[in-house]
């Protein structure tokens, strides 16, 4: 598998998670009913599916390092989405998870 396209199934999975789960919450929250509670709902297995197309065999590697793709992708979400400003600290954890991906994903093993 390729390093872009092991990026970009973490991207999809991310948009996946993070918006089904956002979904959720607009349907519980903002009581926007059962039509999006059942898409979050959707979207949060397509992120289930779309994990298992890592090529790496490992379930905990994979998990461990899609965590810090989910701590970046959701401040990106809030930014995009609703607006949020990240403070200095906010993008210093996300630099630091995504630093976390690179060594768990793509250092070289024997």
């Amino acid at each position: 598998m390729t390093l872009a396209r092991s990026i970009l199934l973490f991207l999809v999975a991310a948009l996946a998670e993070i918006g089904g789960a956002w979904l959720i919450w607009q349907g519980v929250r903002e009581h926007r009913g059962l039509l999006w509670i059942g898409a979050g709902v959707a979207a949060l297995g397509a992120y289930g599916f779309v994990a298992t197309l890592q090529s790496d065999a490992n379930f905990g590697r994979i998990l461990a390092a899609y965590g810090g793709v989910f701590v970046a992708g959701s401040l990106a979400w809030a930014m995009v989405v609703d607006k949020f400003r990240p403070d200095r600290y906010d993008v210093l954890g996300a630099v630091i998870c995504l630093a976390g991906v690179a060594v768990i994903m793509y250092a070289p093993r024997h």
